[in-house]
Formats: structure tokens, C-alpha cells, sequence
């Protein structure tokens, strides 16, 4: 199913069935700041999905979610500055799949819900969206709505299995699943992994970074057929595709990442990857 089948099948279902664009009042309040309900949420490490109880507050800024619906300590705070929400029905296995990321201790943490409506999927995706317009607008005031939209929620820039070694080139190459989500790389033993087993950030060309086609002749080891090397100021990254158009597909969004002047706030960004441990 595509990803934004959904969207749009609710966005007709509005204006024709709940008539929402001719009778306002109808408009779910997607504005109102505070929003809870139960979603099918999957397990960390069992991969059940269990219904948790989610809370959005706009007056902490944060997406909470609860193991018991009586409990008094959520079990993660996400915060809305950090937050992103993308459908991923055909990753998640459900028709109105929906993966929420956010930073844990700097590192990029997934949780993968889904409701059984719908309608209800896209309210939350909608009250999401909401919380994150309302953040930006005060973090960046002199900022038109414009500019802010793009930045509500995004799609990953590619997904897919590569193939990778490790950083003395030495060892085998191992199957991986990657993410590229804006300047970060991160790949996953599992697509439905909760943390990535480790992530790459990738800078502009000027700032030494750069992705060349094929891997170094001396490249040990049997790995898949296509390669890419990702070079940065501290090292340089072996992966392999199994077909050429997958290749093509990685090293044009590669491309498109390096060849972007960084912001300002993504020099922080990458000043932290460089003290990881």
C-alpha cells in the first residue's frame, strides 16, 4: 500500500461523506493542543503489538505513551522538537501503519503504531503535524508558514538493505537495514528495530564529505556486487547494493545530502557524532 493511500482516502472521506470543507464544526480540532487514545503499539523486543495509551501535550511539548492505562509515569517522553511521523504500511504490515521517531540520548529511537480506524490514524498523524507547527512557530518567529510546513513531518530520503563492514575493513560484510532520515545514516539489524545499531552523520561537500561509486580495490571479503564509500572527515564507510538501480537509487540521495550547504544547527549535530564514543 502506497503511504499516503491513507491520507487521501481520508481527505476525500472529509469532503464527501463528513462534508468537513462545507460544515467547519466537523473539523476534528487537530489545533486544541492536547490529544489521548489508545493505539496498537509494537514491542521492542517481542514484536507484539499491544494497545498503549498515547498522550499529546503541547504544554510540555511532548508525545507520552503509557504501559498501563492507570499508570502514572509514562514510559517515554517524546519530545515534539525532535519528533517526526511517517506512514510505513508496507514496513509495519498494516494498512495505516504509522513509525514516530524521535532522539533519546541523542541517538534516533522508532516506535510503530497503528489504529484500527483510519480516521483515527490520520487525526493523530494531523495532531502531530499540529504540535510540531505550533513548536516551530516559536522557535523560529521571524519564520513564515511556508517555510515551517516542510519542516512538520518528513519521509526518509531511502530505505533498504545494504550491505556493510566494519570501520578496519577487515571484516565481513553483513546484511543491514538502512534509514537515511535527512543527514543521518543509520541502519538497523531488523526495519522494525526500536534503535539503529549505529548511525552516520553525512555533512556537505565542503565540510569534507563526499560518496564515490565502488569500493576500494583492496576490499576484502565477499560482499554484493555494487559499492558505494562514503567518505568523511574521520573515515570512510564500505557498503554494497545487490542490483545497480538500488545503487543508483543510494548514491542520488547521497548526492542530493552532500551537495546541500549545511545549517547552522547541523554543525552542533555533527560535532556530537564526532565525541560519540
Amino acid at each position: 500500500m502506497p503511504k499516503w493511500r491513507l491520507l487521501r482516502e481520508q481527505w476525500i472521506r472529509a469532503k464527501y461523506e463528513r462534508q468537513e470543507f462545507t460544515h467547519p464544526e466537523r473539523q476534528e480540532p487537530y489545533s486544541a493542543g492536547y490529544r489521548e487514545g489508545f493505539l496498537w503499539k509494537r514491542g521492542r523486543d517481542n514484536g507484539q503489538f499491544l494497545s498503549r495509551k498515547f498522550v499529546l501535550t503541547e504544554r510540555e511539548g511532548a508525545l507520552k505513551y503509557f504501559n498501563r492505562s492507570d499508570a502514572k509515569e509514562p514510559k517515554a517522553i517524546m519530545k515534539i522538537e525532535h519528533l517526526n511521523a511517517t506512514f510505513q504500511p508496507a514496513k509495519i504490515g498494516h494498512p495505516h501503519g504509522l513509525q514516530v521517531t524521535y532522539l533519546k540520548d541523542n541517538s534516533t529511537r522508532n516506535i510503530f503504531v497503528y489504529h484500527e480506524d483510519g480516521k483515527e490514524m490520520v487525526d493523530w498523524f494531523n495532531a502531530l503535524r499540529a504540535a510540531r507547527f505550533h513548536y516551530l512557530q516559536v522557535a523560529f518567529p521571524g519564520a513564515s508558514d511556508a517555510d515551517l510546513v516542510p519542516k512538520l513531518s518528513r519521509n526518509y530520503l531511502q530505505e533498504g538493505y545494504m550491505e556493510k563492514t566494519g570501520p578496519k575493513q577487515t571484516e565481513g560484510f553483513r546484511k543491514r537495514w538502512f534509514t537515511m532520515d535527512d543527514r543521518r545514516l543509520m541502519y538497523f539489524k531488523d526495519p522494525l528495530d526500536a534503535f539503529a545499531r549505529g548511525e552516520v552523520f553525512i555533512g556537505s561537500r565542503e565540510s569534507g564529505y563526499t560518496v564515490l561509486d565502488g569500493l576500494p580495490p583492496s576490499t576484502q571479503g565477499h560482499h554484493w556486487p555494487h559499492g558505494i564509500t562514503i567518505v568523511t572527515p574521520e573515515r570512510r564507510f564500505l557498503l554494497a547494493c545487490e542490483t545497480e538501480s538500488e545503487q543508483r537509487a543510494w548514491m542520488e540521495a547521497f548526492r542530493k545530502v552532500v551537495d546541500r550547504p549545511m545549517l547552522p544547527q547541523e554543525y552542533a549535530v555533527e560535532a556530537h557524532f564526532k565525541h560519540k564514543p
